[in-house]
């Protein structure tokens, strides 16, 4: 099974060098790696450009975006793989044995996509977890609770994506969100959960960065969970709660 894994990056010149080179050491073999750079100013793309020069494996896009979500939109557009996912700019895989491990969880388990655990770090230290999302096995009551699996950890066959659409641009910060409701609401896809750590995410994403747009991305939750029919005021409220355990003390 050929694995897509896109990167979308914009001025992402501090941490792109440790997201690319834990893609490009998978010990899996069929890997196509989409970069969607958004023309970067801070000489990101002359980084990636350095860095991809001896693979043969990397297609890489610069050119004006409308945000994250657009990127990865092109990102998709782009890939050829069975299987999607996404390792963003700031981010970076676990181990050099993630891949392997995703995709022989689709095999074994005939699974539509797969999914596991993330570790919130440090953004200048990476090696001090802030905050572990350990996640469970799916069940469709789950997600009228609030849960949700870590979209970075989320790899989904290609076929799900032409099925069901692309992120819905409406939304500036919770369009993953949509997106999962939208695929795990079907009864008829086999969801798994690999029961390890696959990508580390720098703290001070788009969502969680200040509190204006904490409450932008809790009206957004709430919409994507009115518009997929999947909960209420109650499933955004446990959403939020669920992230307190998360947190290291």
């Amino acid at each position: 099974m050929k694995v897509s894994i896109i990167t979308a990056t914009y001025n992402s010149v501090n941490t792109i060098e440790k997201c690319m080179e834990s893609v490009l050491s998978q010990s899996y073999p069929n890997i196509e790696y989409v970069i969607i750079d958004g023309k970067s100013s801070d000489g990101t793309l002359e980084k990636i450009q350095e860095l991809s020069q001896n693979a043969s494996n990397v297609v890489i896009v610069s050119e004006k975006d409308k945000g994250i979500y657009d990127a990865l939109n092109k990102g998709i557009d782009n890939s050829t793989g069975d299987i999607v996912g996404f390792v963003h700019s700031d981010d970076f895989l676990a181990d050099k044995d993630c891949i392997s491990q995703i995709v022989e969880s689709f095999k074994t388990f005939e699974a539509d996509g797969v999914y596991g655990d993330l570790h919130y770090v440090s953004f200048n230290n990476p090696e001090n977890i802030v905050r572990n999302w350990k996640s469970e096995n799916f069940t469709p009551q789950l997600l009228r609770q609030g849960w949700m699996p870590a979209h970075p950890t989320l790899y989904v066959k290609k076929e799900l994506y032409n099925q069901h659409g692309r992120f819905n641009l409406d939304y500036k910060i919770a369009a993953d969100y949509d997106f999962i409701l939208r695929i795990f609401k079907e009864s008829n896809y086999n969801f798994h959960y690999l029961p390890k750590t696959i990508v580390k995410m720098r703290i001070g994403g788009a969502s969680n960065k200040s509190l204006k747009n904490i409450i932008q991305k809790t009206k957004e939750d709430y919409r994507a969970v009115k518009s997929n029919n999947t909960g209420n005021v109650l499933t955004v409220f446990l959403k939020n709660v669920s992230k307190i355990k998360q947190f290291k003390t």
